[in-house]
């Protein structure tokens, strides 16, 4: 065997068979598809909160349409509704630093709770809740905010 042939055949260890650099290559495509399908879906997601900002200013005329006290007070109302009272507690104090209407707050919590149950696993349904309580606390609820089909509470109980 000559010195060359013996070198390629050392040499050839870093090299991939084309199958598995094909894999490779995939994999990386896949990847940057997952990237950028997740960073377009946090623009949309931005862009949802920018509208909701927006509709809250619009359609409330107290300081409960300010960014900073929709900011606070939906976290104030799904903090209490999660049972998580000193935190909420710790944000009641930032919501009143930005000198929040706190009747808004009450109305707000009063209406989540009047819905009735949200299953814990569906984060979503109670933003969704908590939203359009901040929008309208007086109002009709929304489709999104109903409590389940199905849902196993009896009139007169207390819900958990």
């Amino acid at each position: 065997m000559s010195s060359c042939a013996a070198f390629a055949q050392q040499s050839g260890g870093d090299q991939k068979p084309p199958e598995q650099a094909q894999g490779e290559q995939k994999s990386d495509d896949k990847t940057a598809n997952d990237q950028k399908a997740a960073e377009q879906a946090a623009q949309q997601e931005a862009a949802k909160a920018i509208e909701e900002y927006k509709e809250a200013a619009a359609k409330l005329s107290s300081s409960a349409g300010a960014p900073e006290c929709v900011w606070t007070g939906r976290r104030i109302a799904s903090l209490l509704w999660r049972d998580d009272i000193d935190t909420a507690r710790r944000y009641i104090d930032l919501y009143d630093r930005f000198n929040c209407s706190s009747e808004h707050l009450k109305l707000v919590f009063r209406c989540v709770i009047e819905q009735g149950p949200i299953d814990p696993k569906a984060a979503d349904r109670l933003a969704s809740r908590v939203h359009d309580c901040w929008i309208a606390p007086q109002g009709d609820t929304t489709a999104s905010s109903q409590p389940s089909v199905g849902s196993t509470t009896k009139a007169g109980t207390i819900p958990n």
